[in-house]
């Protein structure tokens, strides 16, 4: 990440990759794709999301880079262009477990002495 913390040029596509994963639909197509290389329909039955939904999710998700769209024949067939984006949820995943695992704990303790 570049030095200089007022460099917006920079910070702009960041942000606009972060804003495309940050819709829950798009977030389901990411994950189904990660078993491999899947078509139009094997996304729509895997995620259950309507054929024009589905569609405008992809070209979002394609016309950002994280996704490539690869045409076989009369199907579209599309993968994830960038294992990193795995990685990248994961951590993200984690990271809100731990958060939501945390918040148990407190929460718990908070019963226990509403309860004695």
């Amino acid at each position: 990440m570049p030095q200089e913390s007022n460099n917006m040029e920079f910070l702009t596509p960041v942000a606009e990759y972060f804003k495309v994963l940050s819709e829950i639909s798009r977030l389901q197509i990411v994950i189904c794709l990660k078993s491999g290389t899947k078509n139009v329909s094997e996304i729509g039955a895997a995620t259950g999301l309507g054929q024009a939904n589905l569609s405008k999710h992809l070209k979002l998700l394609t016309q950002a880079g994280i996704l490539a769209r690869k045409p076989q024949g009369v199907s579209v067939y599309y993968e994830v262009s960038d294992p990193l984006t795995f990685e990248l949820c994961e951590l993200v995943c984690d990271r809100i477990y731990q958060r939501m695992q945390e918040q148990a704990k407190q929460f718990k303790k908070m019963n226990s002495f509403s309860t004695n």
